[in-house]
């Protein structure tokens, strides 16, 4: 298959079951890898370090630093030659990281790695970023561009982004039962998963093609939505206690294991936006897959009080969507965290 022109003549059969592996990531092997680089080189942060940022003591509080890209979206960015969101798509796999952990960003470094300069796409990009930055309220504070016709096809995009919190002020990173679940909306896909909906669209379809749904003119439009930011969250999540937060993103629902080894019962999520149900019909992708790759239309969720959770969604158009119940790993059991959402057991 063509990456983008919708050829599909050496593709697999439609009918088949495609799957985040067969697409080309295996979720497990890339955490195994991850596990592995983390062991060979260790860590100089603190030991109260989050799952989505390194928290660095620097006396009266804590320095945090999250680094991540834009991936394989850049992909269908290249195929219509629009990149002028996917700078807001950079800053925001980072900030939200950070906001994850209960850390403010406040400064932001992009990393663009091309074949070949090109002064068109490298204005969309910064285009991208800078209304990023606004969205996020953070500065950008410089970057690097690097020519590497050898090592780079066309283009990559990562950043790295500094926040700054106080000691008490970072999320303890862990829910308990009897906890509330609060969700917010995603824009989309956001920036996780497109190797698989990529994948999928274009066993029939070219990124060029007329959207079917939505206000999008083509395909590779409504892949292009860029994720939303929710730095706005941070403060109203302090004011209400929350706990521990986790951002929806590679991995899909699995993300909610990172607030402990409970059992996550989601009960009323946001419904799914339709390129979801797109991409599934596309791909003949099953239930599980979805839900274990993609947010399905939620993209943000915190752990909290049940007396603060209504307050807490309603001051931030949010919506209570679930419970958290003790598990059988609760009781000293080896069995892990597990998610139940829509007949799943995730």
């Amino acid at each position: 298959m063509t990456e983008g022109d919708g050829s599909d003549d050496e593709g697999p059969d439609d009918d088949e079951e495609l799957t985040y592996a067969d697409a080309g990531v295996d979720i497990d092997a890339s955490e195994a890898a991850t596990a592995a680089l983390i062991g060979a080189v260790g860590s100089g942060a603190d030991d109260d370090a989050s799952d989505y940022a390194g928290l660095l003591d620097i006396g009266d509080r804590y320095l945090a630093l999250a680094t991540d890209g834009v991936g394989t979206k850049l992909l269908v960015a290249e195929a219509l030659g629009d990149y002028s969101t996917v700078g807001i798509d950079c800053m925001a796999m980072n900030v939200n990281d950070l906001v994850a952990a209960g850390v403010r960003p406040v400064a932001f470094v992009d990393y663009l790695a091309v074949d070949e300069p090109d002064e068109a796409f490298a204005e969309q990009v910064g285009e991208g970023l800078a209304r990023g930055a606004d969205l996020a309220d953070v500065e950008l504070v410089g970057g690097e561009t690097a020519v590497m016709p050898d090592v780079v096809r066309g283009l990559d995009l990562a950043g790295t982004c500094a926040g700054l919190a106080a000691k008490d002020g970072v999320f303890d990173g862990r829910a308990e039962p009897g906890d509330a679940l609060v969700g917010w909306r995603s824009s989309g896909i956001h920036s996780n998963g497109l190797t698989l909906a990529r994948e999928a669209v274009t066993r029939d379809h070219a990124y060029a093609d007329l959207c079917p749904f939505g206000d999008y003119e083509t395909l590779g439009d409504a892949l292009l939505e860029p994720t939303a930011i929710y730095t706005d969250l941070l403060d109203p999540m302090r004011e209400h206690g929350v706990r521990g937060a986790a951002h929806v993103t590679g991995g899909g629902w699995t993300n909610l294991d990172r607030l402990g080894g409970h059992r996550y019962v989601v009960e009323d999520a946001f419904d799914p936006q339709p390129v979801f149900e797109f991409v599934q019909s596309e791909g003949s992708v099953s239930d599980e897959e979805m839900y274990r790759t993609f947010n399905m239309g939620t993209g943000f969720v915190a752990a909290v009080d049940p007396d603060a959770a209504e307050p807490l969604a309603d001051a931030t158009d949010g919506r209570v969507i679930g419970r958290v119940e003790a598990s059988a790993a609760d009781a000293g059991s080896d069995d892990e965290a597990s998610v139940a959402i829509r007949g799943l057991e995730l």
